[in-house]
């Protein structure tokens, strides 16, 4: 650490504020808050960094403070400070301002549906929203306006307009519409907007099944049609609370270097949509998580409750968010946990898989082969191995060629039980007899083998290699000591980092992911073979022959529960069928 840095790190007061760290061309590169200037900058000097938080001290040649009253308002600058000048190290999330809402125009004559961008007039309007999905809310709309004859028109015309022939619209153009009239077509509409759609839908199912008795089958088409855009609507908010009240939803996940927030909006206890945000890891979670949370409000109202997972976030979130913060450890509000990580879990793996798809593949490979110093490895040969507490062990070979994934030569293989539970082992096993086998038919053989492991099972490679007397070079995937790949390892056990940002690195990550699902699913799929084989037995009559037909019957486990007494009976005895019917229940109770 330079002298300048140690004297400024001496000079900085024990109050709130706001510090901007400078580079050697005196370009701002980091801002952040603080509670107290003098210990929260002093830790990026005086404790060891890793990763990205490192990289940006090292770049620090001095750093500045503006001294704030309050923790709220160092928030406040700090964002204004971060828009204005966009120092490389920080993240915000992008400007969301055009997330619309539903309005219902209540004041004046004639009252209308429309898309609004801020609920800024809640004496002209009732809002609903707003919808992280633009496109949902123009879709609810359109069908609003097709279920109800409000008026479409933005400036009334002297005559009727289609929409009146259609019976969507009351055409105020000609007609007296009574207040009472626009009253109750109004609460109708909100009460579909707050999860009333079950009345509505049986208001239209009487009015399809009058149109076919009366023999008019385009209006009772028109009607079935409006149903299954009820139904596609509302699928997207199948989520429902009991508690009718707007809340938000945060969840986070990690993976190699990366950072998903996931926030599920519940407006009046329907989730109306999900906002998913992926940044680089740069602090601690918690606090990443906190600063994030207080970004995403700038630009939104508050709902009436925030829910999150962790004690830490809802304790740095509190000053600044004046709403209800609950953590909860059991029941509803757990589970929403639990969905909105699923949320961030799957959007990290998506962002993986996805990224950089339009990069020069062959390119890379050229570079992974300079990485390893091996010839271009433009087939590669990828392994991973599964099991549960030992149990069902496989293993599975994933092929690409020129970096693209050749699903016709994917290979699964059973693991011996000598070799259940032993990772090194079964990485053995498998790789032998694979390649054995090509040995012996004379296949072409890869330019590259990767395993995914640190140097045991790089070492398993190349110890099979060795007596099968055959020259692959062979590579691992290593991980840190919080589980994140970090790069490759190669033979001699030399560790060769990669940038988390790199285009090989995403291309490695979706090799990765795809032999790790490959596996994942094999075993998922052994696993629920035993389950129903094992459902089948000791049931008083149900032999081998009849476990067959049913098997043929309910290929899957969920058909199965599915199945009647009456329904299974006609394909066992009755006394059989219940036999299984009710073990098929007691199952079900005890999970």
């Amino acid at each position: 650490m330079n002298k300048v840095l140690e004297q400024e790190i001496l000079l900085l007061p024990n109050k709130p504020g706001v510090y901007l760290m400078y580079d050697e061309q005196n370009v701002i590169i980091y801002i952040g808050k603080a509670k107290n200037l003098k210990k929260r900058v002093a830790q990026y000097f005086l404790r060891p960094q890793s990763g990205k938080v490192a990289a940006m001290v090292s770049k620090v040649v001095h750093f500045d403070t503006i001294i704030t009253s309050n923790e709220v308002e160092a928030l406040i600058l700090e964002m204004n400070l971060i828009k204005e000048h966009l120092p490389r190290y920080n993240v915000l999330l992008k400007d969301d301002s055009h997330y619309p809402y539903i309005a219902i125009r209540k004041k004046g004559n004639d009252p209308y549906l429309r898309i609004v961008r801020k609920a800024d007039k809640p004496k002209e309007y009732k809002y609903f929203g707003p919808f992280p999905n633009s496109s949902s809310a123009y879709q609810i709309v359109d069908l609003l306006n097709k279920i109800f004859p409000l008026r479409k028109c933005k400036n009334i015309p002297k005559t009727p307009c289609l929409y009146y022939h259609m019976g969507q619209c009351l055409a105020p153009c000609i007609n007296e519409i009574n207040k009472d009239v626009y009253d109750e077509l109004i609460n109708k509409i909100e009460r579909f907007l707050s999860g009333g759609d079950s009345e509505i839908k049986g208001e239209i199912t009487q009015k399809m099944l009058q149109a076919s008795e009366e023999m008019r089958y385009e209006a009772a088409l028109e009607y079935k049609k409006i149903l299954a855009a009820i139904e596609n609507v509302t699928a997207k908010q199948s989520v429902e609370s009991q508690v009718k009240i707007n809340r938000d939803i945060f969840a986070y996940a990690k993976r190699d270097g990366y950072f998903a927030l996931a926030v599920l909006v519940f407006r009046q206890g329907l989730l109306l949509g999900k906002e998913l945000y992926i940044v680089e890891e740069f602090e601690s979670n918690n606090e990443q998580a906190a600063n994030l949370i207080t970004q995403y409000y700038l630009s939104r109202p508050l709902p009436n409750e925030i829910i999150v997972g962790n004690k830490e976030v809802a304790k740095k979130i509190t000053p600044f968010l004046d709403v209800a913060i609950s953590v909860p450890q059991l029941g509803e509000k757990q589970d929403l946990i639990r969905l909105a990580q699923e949320n961030a879990v799957h959007g990290l793996d998506e962002h993986f898989l996805t990224a950089r798809l339009s990069d020069d593949n062959l390119s890379l490979l050229e570079e992974l082969g300079d990485h390893l110093q091996i010839p271009t490895p433009y087939r590669i040969d990828l392994f991973d191995n599964a099991h549960l507490q030992g149990s069902n062990p496989v293993g599975v070979a994933v092929i690409y060629i020129n970096a693209e994934p050749v699903k016709a030569m994917y290979r699964k293989y059973h693991i011996s039980k000598a070799n259940a539970g032993n990772d090194v082992g079964a990485m053995k096993e498998v790789l032998s007899r694979r390649y054995t086998r090509i040995k012996e038919e004379n296949e072409p053989l890869p330019n590259l083998i990767i395993v995914d492991g640190g140097i045991g099972q790089v070492n398993a490679a190349v110890e099979v290699l060795k007596n099968l007397e055959l020259a692959i070079p062979v590579a691992g995937l290593f991980k840190d000591d919080k589980h994140q790949t970090k790069g490759l390892i190669n033979e001699t056990g030399e560790e060769i980092n990669l940038n988390i940002k790199s285009p090989l690195f995403f291309l490695l990550m979706r090799m990765q992911d795809e032999v790790h699902r490959y596996a994942i699913t094999f075993h998922r799929q052994l696993r629920k073979k035993k389950v129903f084989t094992s459902i089948l037995d000791d049931i008083p009559g149900l032999g081998k022959k009849r476990q067959q037909i049913i098997r043929s019957a309910y290929p899957t486990m969920t058909d199965l529960k599915k199945a009647s007494v009456s329904e299974l009976s006609q394909l066992i005895p009755h006394q059989v069928a219940i036999n299984l019917y009710n073990k098929l229940q007691n199952e079900e109770d005890e999970n």
